[in-house]
C-alpha cells in the first residue's frame, strides 16, 4: 500500500513549487526552485495519473451490472489493471530516498593488486574500460594522475569523470575486481589469477570541505613515467598532504598550477568520502541491504577472459559478453547493480 500522507506530501511541495515559479525570483532561486520542480514532476504526474485510474477502475466495476455496459466496462478494468502496477512500481521508485552525491562527478581511483606486472596490466584495461564507457555516455574524462610501468600497465590511476549522474551510476564499482586470463609475460600459456582495487568517490566543492592551509603541506617535484613521451622533464608534480589525516595526493599534468587544483579535487573527494562513510556507519551499523559496503578489500568481480565471463559476486550475475564490457558497454552491469540497490531500499522501506 503506498503512503497516502507521503504523496499527498510530495503533490502539496509541487504546487508550492509551481506557485512559487509563477510569482517569480532572483535568477539563483529560480534555478534553484526549477531543479526541484522539474525533480518532482514526474513522480507528481504519476501520483496524480494512479489515482485517476483508481477512480476510473471503481467507475468500471460499478458498470459491470449494466449488461448493455458489461463487455465496455471488463476491457477498461483489463487496461487500468495493467497500468496500475506500472504507476505504483514508479512511485515506489521514486520514494527510495536519493544519494545527495549522485549527480556529482565521479573520481576514480585504480591501483594493481596481487599479481606483479600481469595485475599492473588489468588496472590499465580497467583504466581504459571506464574512460570507453563514460565517452558512450557523453561524459568528459580528465586523467589526474597515472603512473605506468614499462610494460604500459598502471601502477596507480586517477581519473575524474565529469557528467551529470556519473557517481550515481559508477559508485558500485568501487572493490576488488579480480582477472583470469594467461598473462601476456607468461610463456607456457598458464591461466593466471590477479587483481585491481578501484575506489569510486564523489567530486567535493571548496563549500563541501573546506581545509585550511595551516593543514597542508604541498610539494612540487619531477614527474616520472613509463618513459618517452611519458616522462616530464619540468619540477611540475604536485604531492599534497593533508596533515591531520596523513592522506597524499599528486597530479602530475605539465601545467604546476592546474595540478594544485586537481590534487586539491581529489583531496577534498577523499575527505568528503571519508565524512559521508562516516555518517551511514553512524546512521545504520547494518549494512547489508546494500550492494556491497564499498569497501575496496571486497572481492565485487570475476573478469574470466578464457571463458569470455563476467561475475559480480554480490548478485550473482553472470555474462558471457566479457569483450564488450571491456569496451566500454558496462550498462548491463551498470542496471542491474542500480535495480537491486533499489529494490533492497524499497524492502528496508516497507520494513
Amino acid at each position: 500500500m503506498l503512503p497516502a500522507e507521503k504523496l499527498d506530501q510530495i503533490l502539496r511541495r509541487h504546487g508550492y513549487l509551481e506557485a512559487r515559479l509563477a510569482e517569480g525570483a532572483s535568477p539563483e532561486e529560480l534555478a534553484e526552485i526549477a531543479r526541484e520542480y522539474e525533480a518532482l514532476k514526474p513522480v507528481a504526474e504519476a501520483i496524480r495519473a494512479w489515482r485517476e485510474a483508481q477512480v476510473q477502475r471503481a467507475e468500471a466495476e460499478a458498470m459491470l451490472g449494466d449488461p448493455e455496459m458489461r463487455a465496455l466496462a471488463a476491457d477498461e478494468i483489463t487496461r487500468l489493471e495493467a497500468s496500475i502496477p506500472e504507476l505504483e512500481a514508479q512511485i515506489r521508485r521514486s520514494l527510495v530516498p536519493r544519494d545527495a552525491a549522485d549527480d556529482r562527478p565521479a573520481i576514480i581511483e585504480i591501483r594493481p593488486g596481487t599479481g606483479g606486472e600481469e595485475a599492473a596490466l588489468f588496472a590499465s584495461d580497467l583504466m581504459r574500460m571506464y574512460q570507453r564507457y563514460a565517452e558512450a555516455q557523453g561524459w568528459r574524462t580528465e586523467v589526474i594522475s597515472l603512473s605506468e610501468t614499462e610494460l604500459g600497465g598502471v601502477r596507480e590511476a586517477v581519473v575524474r569523470v565529469n557528467g551529470i549522474g556519473a557517481f550515481a551510476r559508477l559508485k558500485f564499482e568501487s572493490g576488488v575486481h579480480r582477472v583470469q586470463r594467461v598473462p601476456v609475460t607468461e610463456s607456457g600459456g598458464r591461466i593466471h589469477t590477479s587483481a585491481a582495487t578501484v575506489a569510486v568517490l564523489p567530486e567535493a566543492g571548496e563549500v563541501d570541505v573546506q581545509i585550511p592551509d595551516s593543514e597542508l603541506r604541498i610539494d612540487t617535484m619531477r614527474a616520472s613515467g613509463a618513459g618517452g613521451q611519458h616522462v616530464n622533464t619540468t619540477d611540475s608534480a604536485v604531492r599534497i598532504t593533508h596533515l591531520p589525516t596523513g592522506i597524499v595526493v599528486t597530479s602530475s599534468e605539465k601545467s604546476q598550477h592546474q595540478n594544485r587544483r586537481l590534487a586539491m579535487q581529489v583531496l577534498r573527494a577523499k575527505l568528503f568520502d571519508a565524512e559521508r562513510r562516516r555518517q551511514a556507519d553512524a546512521r545504520a551499523a547494518d549494512r547489508r541491504a546494500q550492494v556491497g559496503s564499498g569497501d575496496r578489500s571486497e572481492r565485487i568481480r570475476t573478469y574470466n577472459f578464457p571463458q569470455g565471463r563476467l561475475t559480480d559476486h554480490r548478485i550473482n550475475l553472470t555474462l558471457y559478453a566479457l569483450p564488450q564490457v571491456m569496451a566500454g558497454d558496462l550498462e548491463p552491469v551498470i542496471a542491474a547493480l542500480s535495480a537491486h540497490h533499489e529494490a533492497a531500499k524499497l524492502a528496508e522501506m516497507e520494513t
